[in-house]
């Protein structure tokens, strides 16, 4: 999930995404993390996380995964992900589906409301260049319950800031959960995510490099912090 609309689309098209391209390009990459932590979750230890994606005039088409490295038990995930962007405004639509949920014998083309592993999610926001503010709500299959114990329809909106520092690119993050969810683990409005993440791309070749990242994160609301670290692998 960590890598949703506006994550993924940042890691797979940067600054070109915010523009309109004149040709279809495509993208892979592949990030290797030493924990995969996403909106203040712990979802699993070291992952493998390869992107794929195509992109054409604003609409891009994005499949992401995760796949746990040293823990067989540990999350397995496959998104896809439509959106449109115009100027600093944003709109997609995310499929995520995890080896766990419903669906007992966890089958991926399983999309029966009330027995399936994926969970739908809709997304909207807008970059105002120094920083950019997204929602987004889960509106079908295997979202949370409320207090009641009705869909929550799940939702988590988040503020991002980029800015340099010491040779470094820096993002800051600010992420809450607006209502109750058991999707989140949350009793009602709470922070649950507040993070820092720090990118430099290390030169091996002249015309090669690879971006390492760091990021400290912590969730108010479980009383959780996370220092983790990886690489990305681009063609």
């Amino acid at each position: 999930m960590k890598k949703i609309f506006v994550l993924g689309m940042i890691a797979l098209f940067g600054a070109s995404a915010i523009k309109a391209q004149d040709t279809v390009e495509a993208t892979v990459s592949a990030d290797v993390v030493n924990q995969y932590i996403w909106r203040g979750q712990e979802l699993g230890n070291s992952a493998f996380q390869p992107t794929l994606g195509v992109a054409y005039k604003g609409l891009s088409l994005s499949a992401w995964g995760s796949t746990g490295i040293t823990e067989a038990a540990d999350t397995k995930e496959f998104d896809l992900t439509l959106s449109y962007t115009i100027g600093g405004f944003n709109i997609g639509v995310t499929d995520y589906w995890f080896n766990a949920g419903l669906d007992p014998q966890n089958r991926y083309f399983k999309y029966d409301a009330h027995s399936t592993n994926h969970v739908f999610e809709a997304n909207i926001g807008y970059d105002f260049g120094v920083a950019s503010v997204q929602w987004y709500t889960n509106f079908a299959g295997n979202d949370g319950a409320n207090k009641d114990g009705d869909r929550a329809y799940s939702s988590y909106f988040e503020i991002s800031a980029p800015f340099k520092l010491a040779s470094l690119d820096w993002t800051a993050t600010a992420g809450a959960v607006p209502y109750a969810t058991d999707f989140y683990g949350t009793n009602g409005f709470a922070v649950t995510n507040i993070a820092v993440r720090a990118t430099k791309d290390i030169k091996v070749t002249d015309s090669f490099s690879i971006p390492v990242f760091a990021e400290v994160a912590g969730n108010p609301c479980s009383q959780k912090a996370y220092l983790s670290f990886g690489f990305t692998l681009l063609p």
